[in-house]
């Protein structure tokens, strides 16, 4: 029996680049939004009917990267004509920069415990994946899933285990605490994504390297990890999305020290609704995530499908 393979016609090509051109557009819409707003001035932020053309300033910057105080009158013109730019902002609303904020300390937080953890889940991810691709592990389907079946139950069923345990341990509000906290909620997806990256690469290569005198280490340095090398980046995405994302725990286990920006970014609201300043906060915490995942572009794709299709 044989099968024939209809190939679209010119409209249809046309109406599925209609559709996914459109779907693209829809789910853009929300980040251009975000990305305008931060450009906004707090008027024009909560204008009715919303405003897509305005006079864009640097007001929300202003307000996310400083501490403002309200000055009389008096004691503003005893204050002196503005020095800056952003100083003629502030003096605009009888108010004087008094010091910085502390997003950038929350910004750096999160750079630190998200590549952190990251670097961590894939270290130990590809070794455990190593071990259950290539080795006879006792029990290794029933580890397989007791591993997978941490990712099942939502972090708030075990939130208040976790938050007695860290404050047992005095790891609450720290730097570490959080790395191992997002390593270990991590490592299920690492283990599971890399082993089946690992399963796909020819044992043959590297019985020949061992036939040439390399040793297991240096078979898995030299052969296996440069062909695992794009299931490792697409890995190393989806961990860092996770552990830049992740609200619930931080905002349970962190309030000063280790804080990261997605539970700092809400108090920028403050009583007046600084929508600019949040959304100016949310734009420049998408930006490490995009520049991440545009450098790893070219093996996103193809991690993601490899495999896909098994001899």
């Amino acid at each position: 029996m044989s099968f024939s393979v209809t190939q679209p016609t010119s409209r249809q090509k046309w109406f599925a680049g209609i559709l996914v051109i459109g779907y693209a557009l829809l789910t853009i819409l929300p980040l251009l939004w975000i990305i305008a707003t931060g450009f906004k001035s707090p008027s024009d932020a909560i204008a009715y009917p919303p405003k897509v053309v305005f006079e864009p300033t640097l007001e929300g910057y202003v307000n996310l990267f400083t501490t403002r105080t309200r000055l009389s009158p008096e004691a503003l013109s005893e204050a002196g004509a503005p020095q800056t730019w952003y100083d003629r902002i502030v003096r605009q609303y009888g108010m004087v920069i008094s010091g910085p904020s502390r997003y950038g300390e929350r910004f750096l937080n999160s750079v630190i415990i998200g590549f952190g953890s990251t670097f961590l889940s894939i270290f130990l991810g590809t070794l455990a994946a190593y071990g259950f691709s290539r080795f006879r592990v006792p029990l290794k389907d029933d580890l397989m899933f007791f591993i997978l079946s941490t990712r099942m139950m939502p972090p708030i069923a075990v939130a208040i285990p976790i938050f007695l345990m860290f404050r047992q341990l005095g790891l609450s509000d720290t730097h570490l605490g959080m790395i191992l906290l997002y390593t270990a909620v991590n490592l299920s997806l690492s283990v599971w994504l890399l082993k089946g990256f690992i399963d796909e690469i020819p044992i043959e290569y590297e019985e020949a390297a061992l036939i040439d005198g390399y040793t297991r280490f240096q078979a898995f340095y030299k052969v296996v990890l440069p062909q695992a090398a794009t299931g490792i980046a697409s890995t190393a995405i989806f961990c860092l999305i996770f552990s830049w994302n992740e609200y619930a725990f931080a905002v349970l286990l962190t309030s000063g020290t280790a804080q990261t920006a997605p539970p700092f970014i809400p108090t920028i609201i403050g009583v007046g609704k600084d929508w600019p300043a949040v959304a100016a906060g949310a734009t420049l915490f998408l930006v490490p995530v995009m520049v991440f995942t545009v450098l790893l572009r070219k093996h996103l794709l193809r991690g993601i499908t490899f495999g896909a299709v098994r001899k």
